[in-house]
């Protein structure tokens, strides 16, 4: 069944398109893409144009390639590309007073995908074409001379543009910053006055106000003019890209015309704020690009941050507006790089009292108006356009056609070449000179079936396709319970979908792209050398092993499925290296010391082993602590792959190794690698080193001395327990005696008494003799 040709991958990429069967034609797509070339196909009259092996693919090449093998001239498909014009005015003014300056306005291109068509557009300046001139001053005090003349511009203003046509308007507009610190005084006093004390007539503060609508009317333009006084504000930099984004959008406040020339002329003598500055003022919310203007006032100043470059440019080349700075000398410079981001913008020298601003605008807008731009918007995906300008001051570019130092009634013609490299319908875009109204709507459709096919339904049975159905371009449309090339392929009670399955590997793509699916098997292609395909999936063939020295297996060996089979004496993944081990032998004649292979001359080691040699591995684990350990049952059997010997003194260089034996000794060693990953020598130093024996005497001698000393502190703190025993109850008799009443006689006998018996008690004390024989002796 002839379908629409997908998927994209099916198409050629800058030559033309092939016919969509059921079969595949990837071959077709292997094509070289860079060469630029169309293909042609066959009619349905020749039916044994492929040859065994040959998929129907190669019915699509170019006219020689097809008439060599065999085609006729007239059995050969050539879809040509289709043009039409469906609307072409004459540049002229038409009924209703519309002026027409580019022709045609419409055309239908039918494509060939990858096969470019050409065609031309003319364009012719008008003479005396609607022109809307919007004068955008900044009123910051600086400019306070420059308004001054303003205010008496409007009549030679007028007389300047009536030179270039009788149908302009002028509209006016002044901007100064945004009212919020760090721009502009917030003290109240400052809003209301911003200049200085000695200036009376001072207006207020503002970011943008929209003064006058665009008039044909010179008295209206002087009139609102005058009315206008100087402000100011705190830096340099001006609120300008408010005000034209504002100017550009709002188009009926302005009151922009659909028909004009329209202009922005920007009088300034101080740089701007762009998108970002706004973050100064804690202003965080983007510019949107939207018109917000109330009483002729910008209302969002306060709450939008400055627009971007890149967004003005867009709006001002969206609305068809060109843009004339008039700026002092100081920020030339400025303005002359920002005309190079703004389409059809250009940047005059204002003199230091704007005395020049007339000739200068005048000026600007000739060279303005001498430079034709044609470009297009955005295009549909894989859609390329190149214009090549037919006038003597011509640019060439796949953006954009230019033509300079265009007089006004001079006709230049455009030739624009437009390719298609993917299959599309209905797709379109608009071509127009910069600045002007006049567009060409381009429609896009592309062939991308298979003109031979009547695309109904199955016709009579043919013996081209062994009488199991019909002929289709060439190709045959097989009856239902029949598939293949030919039809021969009857599939019963299996479903196409399940024979496809059977061809697929790992479900991938049906015989890998390289053959048919008949009757659930493979039946390969020839390669473009010639030869076959082969494999359950056409996966292998003889041509594409890995080059060395730009020859297949560098000559020294043959394909097979991909991989080089070397012939002897040679090896290496394209048989590159002759068999040798020369370079990989060490001084002890081992290859790479038994630690790698060696390939092509040189080692491939293993486990972490650097080359040349395979002697040294620094990621590997020490040997000193793999190698040794207290094994003193089952040394011989941890350590069989170390040969010892014990040594008095070191022969090896190697680094000292110490490991704790059995016996809690330091025993010394050292390790040599010998060929191989596992295999040691070690040289043992005789001599180890044993800790001394401990000291008996001293451990006895220091543990009887701490035990005396431990029973002398306790039977001192025994006697210090009974002593405050003692004590207290010494106290205890004390108050009471006090409490008795006593003969002096008495008393007298009984202090003897008491003396006596505190000699006593002192005296067992002294003799550590039981001092609670006090209480008996002493007692009343």
């Amino acid at each position: 069944m002839v379908t629409q040709c997908s998927p994209p991958q099916v198409l050629l990429k800058g030559l033309s398109y092939c016919p969509c069967y059921s079969f595949s034609i990837q071959t077709c797509v292997r094509a070289d893409m860079k060469k630029k070339f169309s293909f042609f196909f066959l009619l349905p009259f020749m039916q044994n144009f492929t040859k065994a092996g040959e998929q129907d693919a190669v019915r699509c090449n170019t006219r020689a390639n097809l008439i060599s093998a065999g085609c006729q001239e007239n059995e050969i498909i050539s879809p040509a590309n289709k043009l039409n014009i469906a609307k072409n005015d004459p540049l002229s003014a038409s009924e209703n007073g519309q002026v027409v300056q580019m022709r045609p306005q419409k055309i239908d291109l039918d494509l060939r995908p990858g096969l470019p068509v050409s065609f031309n557009v003319s364009f012719k300046a008008a003479e005396g074409h609607p022109v809307d001139l919007y004068y955008l001053m900044d009123l910051s005090y600086s400019m306070r001379d420059d308004l001054a003349n303003v205010k008496v511009l409007g009549t030679d203003l007028f007389a300047a543009l009536r030179k270039i046509t009788k149908h302009a308007r002028i509209g006016f507009g002044a901007f100064v910053d945004k009212t919020v610190l760090p721009y502009t005084n917030t003290n109240k006093e400052k809003l209301l006055k911003p200049c200085d004390e000695n200036d009376q007539q001072c207006q207020a503060a503002f970011g943008y106000r929209h003064v006058l609508s665009l008039t044909p009317n010179k008295n209206d333009f002087e009139a609102e003019v005058k009315k206008q006084f100087i402000s100011g504000n705190l830096d340099s930099p001006e609120g300008s890209l408010d005000a034209m984004m504002q100017a550009a959008v709002c188009e009926d406040k302005i009151g922009w015309n659909s028909n004009s020339t329209r202009l922005i002329v920007l009088t300034t003598d101080a740089g701007f704020h762009m998108a970002g500055d706004g973050k100064l003022a804690g202003i965080l919310e983007p510019n949107d690009e939207q018109c917000h203007m109330e009483n002729n006032l910008y209302v969002k100043s306060t709450e939008m941050d400055y627009p971007s470059v890149g967004q003005l440019a867009t709006q001002l080349e969206k609305n068809r507006i060109q843009t004339i700075f008039a700026v002092t000398q100081n920020v030339e410079s400025v303005y002359k790089e920002l005309s190079k981001m703004i389409p059809k913008s250009e940047v005059g020298v204002l003199s230091s009292d704007s005395k020049n601003v007339v000739e200068l605008i005048e000026g600007a807008y000739n060279a303005l108006s001498s430079k034709v731009t044609i470009t297009h918007d955005s295009l549909p995906e894989n859609v390329r356009v190149v214009y090549r300008p037919i006038c003597s001051h011509g640019e060439k570019s796949e953006n954009q056609g230019v033509c300079d130092q265009v007089r006004v009634g001079d006709e230049v013609i455009f030739e624009i070449t437009v390719t298609a490299d993917l299959c599309m319908e209905n797709k379109f875009f608009t071509i127009s000179p910069r600045g002007i109204k006049d567009t060409l709507t381009v429609t896009i459709n592309t062939t991308c079936k298979c003109q031979c096919d009547t695309a109904g339904p199955i016709g009579d049975p043919h013996p081209h396709c062994n009488m199991r159905g019909s002929i289709s371009c060439g190709i045959c449309r097989c009856n239902k319970g029949h598939v293949g090339q030919f039809c021969s392929c009857k599939i019963g009670d299996k479903d196409e979908h399940t024979l496809r399955a059977s061809c697929q590997k790992d479900n991938g793509t049906k015989c890998e792209g390289r053959g048919d699916c008949v009757c659930g098997r493979c039946e390969c292609h020839n390669t473009d050398s010639g030869s076959q395909y082969y494999g359950p999936y056409c996966e292998c063939d003889d041509d594409h092993c890995e080059k060395y020295q730009n020859q297949q297996c560098g000559g020294n060996g043959e394909c097979r499925c991909g991989k080089c089979e070397c012939n002897p004496g040679f090896e290496g993944s394209t048989c590159q290296c002759k068999t040798s081990d020369e370079a990989c032998r060490t001084v002890n004649n081992s290859v790479c010391n038994g630690r790698g292979s060696c390939k092509c001359n040189q080692c491939e080691c293993r486990g972490g082993y650097q080359r040349p040699h395979c002697l040294e591995c620094p990621g590997c684990t020490d040997p000193c602590q793999t190698k040794s350990g207290p094994f003193k049952k089952n040394c011989s059997e941890a350590c069989k792959t170390i040969s010892s010997k014990i040594v008095e003194k070191f022969t090896f260089t190697s680094k000292e190794c110490k490991q704790k034996d059995s016996e809690g000794c330091w025993m010394t060693f050292k390790l040599v690698q010998l060929v191989g990953e596992d295999n040691y020598e070690a040289e043992i130093r005789k001599q180890r080193e044993c800790p001394p024996p401990p000291n008996f005497i001293a451990i006895i001698r220091g543990s009887v001395a701490a035990v005396h000393l431990i029973g002398i502190l306790l039977l001192m703190l025994i006697k210090l327990l009974r002593y405050m025993k003692d004590l207290k109850e010494f106290r205890k008799f004390e108050n009471e005696k006090k409490k008795s009443k006593w003969s002096s006689k008495t008393k007298l006998s009984l202090q003897k008494s008491l003396n006596t018996c505190w000699i006593s008690f002192l005296l067992m004390i002294v003799e550590f003799r039981d001092p609670c024989a006090f209480r008996s002796y002493c007692s009343v």
